[in-house]
């Protein structure tokens, strides 16, 4: 049975400040600081339509997308002057020009008839020509010449310079805000830099990045990974080794914080039936489901495609395909997640991992043990793979093993030192219905002063497999699982009968920050917050 009332408004679990009381590696303060900057108590509600309707698109736009400070690309993806980088929101282009003078951004748009000046990135530019008729600008924004000039009497070059949108670096990145007039990216950002000072990200680099678009709205797709809440239903490969339910949530001006800790269960397993481990167990072949037992082991169907052969604790058996549709056999219903986990596309090299769950040795049993021997290992694998660019004794255990994701206003998502995920989301065009997950690592360079170029993206279709892109390992499976969801919630949001989210206090704390400042932002009023009191 899951943890549903504990007679608190917290889990029943242990809580990741008392992890961090038994840590063994050094604790700075800003592990400790649990923040609750710009939020409400209580329950938000979110009507639905916010998802669906082009009209709160088009206001987005108005008021969030041309007003705000947001991750264009890498100053490592235009190292060079000429260099220049394509940066697309809903209908709006910029195109970021590396000068002479540094950095600037313009509209991505011929001033005579309006053409894109350019499509796609690239390198070495000497001017900015359009190609329909030749109009041409100079790196900095300038006219450089317009051909035919003298049929455009009425046209000056002091008033055709392409218009300009605000530039300023963090950490290697670059941002662009098409407000001219908008606040400081520093103060935009507030003391974000101050949860990365250990391992700043110049001091990292892009060794993968991959672009899918999903059926489902922006919101609604970065909403799903910004809690842990859902771990329960949608990875149960993750329940015997993350803290999902007692995650700690923070909440600061522009940004929010988020961490589940690691080499602790589920606080859904307290209480319930803890099955022996699979001495033949395979992560991504046969795995015993956590809640009830059950070993979904990778099978050929009988008419040849694969799927999924499902053994109760009886010895039961009955076939599943990957979507968790029933074959055959007396076991009628199957964890649409784990079949798809098990059953669906893996690449060949995955098939015979071992089980990932850790298997301390005797003597280690408690959280606080079992955290320090797997963060040892941790520190050891580091030191071996990043060199001098940072030494593994200066984190805390929970910085080495704990899942730390950010999310910073509107669209970004920068994990801790320790694991380089790193997401963006945007609106694919003015399509409510869609949108462009982007996911890209950034681990930590050997040599910051010598790090590789940046990874090329990597492009997937709405119907594309997140394992076709090899180079996110075994991340691609857990992406896979999310996205068995995302596409049902957008077709969901507009049957529902009521028409309105909402969102738990705590485990969604990030959303309901999220909706506080987009509600700031798009100028309509108070977010709906309530707490009623439950019936005894």
């Amino acid at each position: 049975m899951t943890e549903t009332i504990t007679g608190t408004d917290r889990s029943a679990g242990i809580s990741f400040t008392e992890l961090l009381d038994e840590d063994t590696g050094p604790v700075d303060a800003i592990l400790r600081d649990e923040s609750r900057i710009g939020l409400r108590e209580g329950n938000t509600r979110i009507p639905a339509w916010y998802y669906t309707s082009s009209e709160f698109h088009a206001l987005e736009v108005e008021k969030l997308w041309s007003r705000v400070w947001q991750l264009a690309c890498l100053e490592d993806e235009i190292p060079n002057v000429g260099d220049y980088h394509v940066y697309e929101i809903a209908d709006m282009s910029f195109l970021i020009v590396r000068t002479e003078d540094g950095i600037k951004a313009f509209r991505n748009a011929c001033l005579h008839r309006g053409r894109l000046l350019r499509e796609t990135h690239g390198k070495g530019a000497r001017n900015l020509r359009c190609a329909f008729h030749g109009w041409a600008w100079n790196l900095d924004g300038s006219m450089k010449e317009i051909p035919c000039e003298w049929d455009f009497p009425s046209v000056r070059k002091e008033d055709y310079e392409l218009p300009e949108a605000l530039v300023d670096t963090w950490q290697g990145f670059v941002y662009i805000n098409p407000d001219r007039d908008a606040t400081p990216l520093a103060d935009f950002l507030g003391n974000l830099g101050d949860h990365f000072a250990k391992c700043s990200f110049d001091r990292r680099y892009k060794s993968a990045h991959v672009e899918k678009i999903m059926r489902v709205n922006w919101k609604a797709c970065q909403e799903a990974f910004m809690e842990s809440y859902h771990v329960v239903a949608t990875h149960p490969t993750l329940m015997e080794d993350l803290g999902d339910a007692n995650s700690r949530y923070d909440t600061y001006e522009n940004f929010s914080r988020a961490i589940s800790p690691h080499a602790v269960g589920s606080p859904h397993l307290e209480g319930m039936t803890k099955y022996e481990r699979l001495e033949d167990g395979k992560q991504f072949a046969r795995y015993r489901h956590p809640m009830n037992g059950h070993i979904y082991e990778r099978a050929e169907l009988a008419d040849g495609r694969t799927g999924v052969c499902i053994i109760d604790l009886d010895g039961n058996e009955s076939h599943f395909d990957e979507e968790a549709t029933w074959i055959d056999g007396p076991i009628l219903q199957g964890d649409p997640h784990l079949c798809k986990w098990i059953g669906g596309p893996t690449p060949e090299a995955f098939l015979d991992a071992p089980l990932m769950l850790a298997d301390p040795p005797d003597g280690i049993e408690t959280p606080a043990q079992v955290r320090a021997w797997i963060a040892a290992q941790r520190r050891d694998a580091a030191r071996a793979s990043i060199g001098d660019n940072i030494d593994p004794d200066d984190f805390s255990d929970a910085e080495v093993l704990d899942a730390m994701y950010y999310s910073v206003f509107p669209n970004w998502s920068p994990w801790g030192v320790f694991n380089a995920l790193f997401y963006r989301w945007r609106p694919n065009g003015n399509n409510p219905d869609e949108c462009i997950f982007e996911v890209m690592m950034f681990p930590v360079a050997p040599d910051p002063d010598n790090k590789p170029e940046p990874a090329k993206v990597r492009h997937l279709g709405p119907d594309d497999d997140w394992t076709l892109a090899t180079e996110l390992g075994p991340a691609a499976k857990i992406f896979q699982q999310d996205s068995i969801n995302l596409p049902h919630v957008q077709t969901g949001l507009k049957a529902q009968e009521q028409q309105e989210v909402v969102f738990a206090n705590y485990n969604e704390t990030k959303i309901r920050h999220f909706w506080e400042n987009m509600f700031r932002w798009l100028e309509i009023g108070e977010t709906n917050v309530s707490v009623t009191a439950r019936d005894s």
